[in-house]
């Protein structure tokens, strides 16, 4: 059964910190030593695939008349929305008044787009990570995935607006973007989610391409007093867990009959939900419920924890919520599921883990671009500031930065 803890015990609670296995080590080394060759070895090992490695465009339309209408549609109807909200964030940046100074935000020139593959399929993380790079403007978005790329994944690949798709996943294909091969060019960042393997990877090749987070495991935080229901409660906990056995869900409550009844809850589920062994091996090998002396106390404790999402399914959700703010997403009341979050809320799935959302949030826009700043004074300007510069400079021991203003002045 999932562990059931009092406040006191949770001390140790939390995600062990990220190791990078010599077998990944291995394999990042040996990608960028030989190249394509050891991509096709290492799919051939790993998922049985020998073919080539570029998804070609005869292949795409066959995706396009192997789904159904209503996959198609829901595909597109999943990628607008969140095109829409990116839209009106990119809108914004390029508004950012100043004055002597230009702000620009420019598309960085190419992203490799991970899209998780192996224990389910994901075009819904294609649709995550390849929407904001399109709307930014990246002129080279490369879309990777596990072989063989089920069809739906290569629809919303190519309609979000990858310009390439390889089937490759893993270590190896973090390395062949990051080095890249004879097929695969090396790109200029590196995003999306993936098991400990992918962010171990990740990590390792962020000395020569950039990364945007640790995205994954997933992770899933709930906070809910008496009123909520546990029924929704554990449904929640079992639609993260199913994700893989490494996923880190938990609940936090003030009520030990909220508890238990949770508790009884996924046991009874679990008799009946597709997918059981993974969400078992997940909720008892990592999941836990806590019970706090009191919200407040639950608040504290998800802020410590960071998850990647946080439920808060409580008599004033809002109030909760505004004493916390490390979690990669929060999600409001007993109605917000996180699993609609990953598909139809407009928000992005692709989050920080690892307690990373600390320092930042979701996958948007933001991650897509750089600001270019350009600058411009007159000599009247320069006239004008050149007292506080001398001031500075003098107390810096940098003299000749106040020549080179000096010598200007008119």
């Amino acid at each position: 059964m999932i562990r059931i803890l009092e406040l006191s015990d949770t001390t140790a609670l939390g995600r062990p910190p990220i190791t990078v296995s010599d077998t990944v080590k291995n394999i990042i080394h040996d990608i960028k030593e030989r190249g394509d060759e050891a991509l096709h070895e290492y799919e051939k090992k790993f998922t049985g695939y020998a073919g080539p490695l570029l998804v070609s465009d005869d292949e795409i339309k066959a995706a396009y008349d192997a789904i159904p209408d209503a996959t198609r549609e829901a595909i597109q109807a999943m990628a607008d929305v969140l095109r829409e909200n990116e839209r009106i964030l990119y809108d914004t940046l390029n508004s950012i008044p100043a004055s002597h100074m230009v702000r620009q935000f420019c598309p960085i020139p190419s992203v490799g787009c991970y899209i998780p593959g192996g224990q389910a399929r994901y075009a819904s993380s294609a649709i995550m990570s390849i929407t904001p790079a399109a709307v930014s403007g990246v002129p080279n978005i490369v879309a990777v995935s596990p072989p063989p790329i089920d069809a739906a994944t290569i629809v919303a690949a190519h309609y979000c607006g990858a310009h390439k798709i390889y089937q490759t996943g893993g270590a190896q294909a973090i390395a062949a973007l990051a080095y890249g091969t004879e097929t695969i060019r090396p790109v200029h960042k590196i995003v999306g989610p993936g098991g400990s393997i992918v962010s171990q990877a990740k990590r390792l090749v962020c000395d020569v391409t950039s990364i945007d987070m640790d995205a994954g495991p997933t992770e899933l935080g709930i906070i809910a007093d008496s009123n909520a229901s546990p029924d929704f409660v554990a449904l929640d906990m079992i639609s993260q867990a199913e994700h893989s056995r490494d996923t880190f869900c938990f609940l936090l409550t003030d009520s030990h009959s909220m508890a238990q009844r949770v508790s009884e809850q996924i046991e009874y589920r679990l008799q009946t939900i597709r997918r059981p062994d993974i969400v078992r091996d997940s909720l008892y090998n990592n999941g836990f419920i806590v019970v706090c002396d009191t919200i407040h106390d639950a608040t504290q404790l998800a802020e410590r924890l960071s998850p990647e999402h946080l439920q808060i399914m409580t008599t004033n959700p809002k109030q909760d919520a505004s004493k916390i703010q490390s979690p990669g997403l929060i999600l409001l009341g007993s109605d917000t599921p996180s699993a609609a979050s990953d598909y139809m809320l407009g928000t992005n799935h692709i989050l920080p883990t690892n307690r990373q959302g600390q320092i930042r949030g979701p996958l948007s826009v933001l991650d897509f671009v750089k600001m270019k700043v350009t600058a411009q004074a007159d000599n009247t300007r320069l006239g004008k500031i050149a007292p506080q510069i001398q001031n500075i400079t003098d107390s810096e021991g940098l003299y000749n930065h106040y020549e080179a203003v000096r010598g200007r002045l008119k």
